[in-house]
């Protein structure tokens, strides 16, 4: 077995290479053709939730599983991972036909997703819906309960005020944001389930967003975080963690960092080794101006230069969240330049933590080998983190850190006291054009007391990709048959899957490969300690046994799940 395979290597006279394979080279491809990258991110997680909530309508409603569309949906995802059209390093003419693609799959995903929530619906019981309300049905899909500010786009009667009331008739906060969009904050939103609310027209009038104009600084505020903008450079200048009392900030957090990053043969591929070497000056201030300052949300717009590319960032602090959001939209036109984020901290770490697939990893941040030494940008999944050990507590309570999470980049640098976002490059070839346009995306700081584990860092990254699903039913729903009530099976609030240990990460669920009667529940444990498997829903899935990534039987049915191990289990509806 596996067990004595590994005691077997253990005890040999075979040198052991217990790391990663670093290749020393091709450090561009974390970042090149950010296209492709927020492509494949986006369509990795609404893969994951059209075929999750396709496989909850099969069960809960007995529509048939749309088998065949998830099925060739993924396969054009999968296709597109392929060793130079991800690292951005193919031809112009392979972006012309990935584009194609990329789109069928994620329109395919978007309508399984919205057609699979809508369904769930109908099986929900609304029968409290009156002429002047209708119901927002807010759903979660990742397997811990969640509390998140969400906004809903409100029906076109303009002459209405609208407020969101919850189940028993009780209002909740709510405010318009600067797209006239109403915001609230959706709390306890089950694991792997949903939560119903109710927008109700009413004649009081929903407090605007106003902007203090008369604030000298800005300063965005809310429970957890304190943060004041620079108006000189738009830059932050302090990032107070108010539970904790202290600054996270040991010099200007979010400088965007400009670099001259050419003389490489392999231009897509590679960074040129020597860029520190070449930085160029500061982005310039063009404006700085409020957005919103409600109860629920602040946001702040920057808006900065750089040669001819104009970076628009909104710093967005939401009630009870305790990140602070950059949301980034740049219409990139540089040649032979890289951009990182960068963020001095008020601490100090012997090394730095990477999500990899299934799984975390520490790298030195005080290279002493050729090999440590050649780790200057490094790959990483949805976050890094940055933790300061307190060597004189043994304990990990004692410590702190920041976590740096992103919806869709992948290359990272750390030192001992700062964390950096590799944001853009733009090579030259094999594609002229690579990268040249318009991109957003968003990264957000996460300080935290204790470890990345105990801080959920994890959790916190699968949320910031992965935000609460909202649907407004706008149709009159009690022109439907009386009838029809009786057999709504879904109460107002109701948890389909949830698995109860805090380190385990619903990776998949899904028809099985041979039965449509049965269904495949895939997990991974992501904090390396041992975790127990039970599983607890609110529609009565059972486990029937343990499985392998191939859906076949294995010999026993275990349910102590191993540091970071990916297991997967046989349900029935």
């Amino acid at each position: 077995g596996d067990g004595e395979m590994g005691g077997t290597i253990q005890n040999s006279k075979f040198p052991i290479w217990n790391d990663e394979l670093y290749l020393e080279f091709h450090r561009g491809c974390y970042t090149t053709h950010g296209d492709q990258k927020l492509y494949n991110r986006r369509g990795e997680n609404l893969l994951y939730e059209a075929e999750l909530f396709a496989s909850l309508a099969t069960i809960c409603c007995g529509v048939d599983y749309p088998k065949a569309e998830i099925e060739a949906a993924w396969k054009k995802l999968l296709f597109n991972q392929f060793h130079d059209i991800l690292p951005g390093s193919s031809i112009p003419e392979v972006y012309e036909d990935a584009l194609p693609e990329w789109q069928a799959m994620q329109n395919t995903a978007s309508s399984i997703l919205q057609q699979s929530l809508e369904t769930l619906i109908t099986q929900i019981d609304l029968s409290r819906s009156s002429s002047d309300s209708f119901p927002v049905v807010v759903f979660n899909s990742l397997n811990w309960q969640r509390s998140e500010v969400v906004s809903v786009s409100l029906p076109t009667e303009p002459t209405l005020q609208w407020q969101i009331l919850d189940s028993s008739g009780n209002e909740i906060i709510s405010e318009l944001d600067a797209d006239a969009k109403l915001l609230f904050l959706a709390s306890d939103i089950p694991a792997v389930g949903y939560r119903v609310f109710w927008l109700s027209s009413t004649q009081i009038i929903p407090p605007q967003n106003q902007s203090k104009t008369i604030a000298l600084q800005f300063i965005l505020e809310n429970e957890y975080l304190r943060v004041i903008v620079d108006e000189q450079t738009g830059e932050l200048s302090s990032v107070f963690d108010k539970l904790n009392h202290r600054e996270i900030l040991s010099a200007s957090g979010n400088q965007l960092q400009a670099f001259t990053d050419k003389g490489q043969y392999w231009d897509a591929w590679n960074i040129d080794p020597n860029y520190a070497e070449h930085m160029l000056p500061s982005l310039e201030l063009k404006s700085i101006e409020w957005l919103e300052q409600g109860i629920l949300q602040n946001r702040l717009r920057v808006v900065r230069q750089l040669g001819e590319s104009e970076f628009i960032q909104d710093y967005i602090l939401q009630a009870a969240s305790p990140i602070l959001k950059i949301a980034t939209k740049v219409n990139w036109l540089e040649r032979h330049v890289l951009v990182k984020a960068a963020f001095p901290l008020n601490l100090e770490a012997n090394f730095a933590t990477y999500e990899i697939p299934c799984g975390a990893i520490e790298r030195t941040t005080k290279p002493q080998t050729p090999a440590e030494k050649a780790k200057w940008e490094v790959p990483a999944l949805r976050w890094a983190d940055l933790t300061e050990q307190d060597t004189e507590e043994q304990n990990n309570s004692a410590c702190y850190g920041v976590s740096l999470l992103n919806d869709c980049k992948y290359g990272y640098d750390a030192q001992p006291n700062q964390l950096r976002l590799s944001l853009l490059r733009s090579p030259e070839w094999p594609n002229p054009q690579a990268d040249k346009g318009h991109h957003e995306f968003s990264y957000g700081l996460y300080p935290h007391a204790g470890s990345w584990e105990k801080a959920q860092t994890v959790k916190r990254g699968y949320e910031f990709n992965q935000p609460l699903k909202v649907v407004l039913c706008e149709k009159k729903l009690n022109s439907q048959p009386s009838t029809a009530s009786p057999n709504k099976t879904l109460q107002d609030k109701a948890s389909f899957i949830n698995i109860s240990a805090q380190n385990l990460i619903l990776m998949a669920f899904k028809q099985t490969e041979d039965n449509p009667q049965q269904w495949i529940l895939r997990c991974y444990e992501c904090h390396g300690e041992t975790a127990e498997f039970k599983l607890t829903s609110d529609i009565g899935f059972t486990v029937t046994e343990s499985v392998d990534l191939l859906e076949r039987p294995l010999p026993t049915s275990e349910f102590t799940i191993e540091p970071w191990k990916i297991a997967s289990f046989k349900v029935k509806g």
